[in-house]
């Protein structure tokens, strides 16, 4: 199992409805809006990297009132 974050910009007055959405698609755990550089912090999981990047890709880079998205996979040094 792979998880990440995803760090989210919206457009102007879009993190609230932008969040919803994402946490409606399937191997997202947590959005949240936020302050700051990005708008929305998302945590998601995938059975592998190639998963994972097909979720960003197809599902959530589609949604409405996403300008930029950066995606931080999670790794376990110890």
């Amino acid at each position: 199992m792979v998880q990440a974050y995803i760090l989210i910009q919206t457009e102007v007055g879009r993190s609230a409805s932008v969040a919803r959405r994402i946490a409606e698609l399937p191997g997202v755990t947590r959005a949240d809006d936020v302050t700051g550089p990005y708008d929305v912090i998302v945590r998601a999981e995938a059975v592998d990297v190639d998963q994972l990047g097909r979720m960003v890709v197809a599902e959530v880079q589609r949604i409405d009132g996403i300008t930029r998205t950066l995606t931080c996979p999670v790794v376990n040094l110890g």
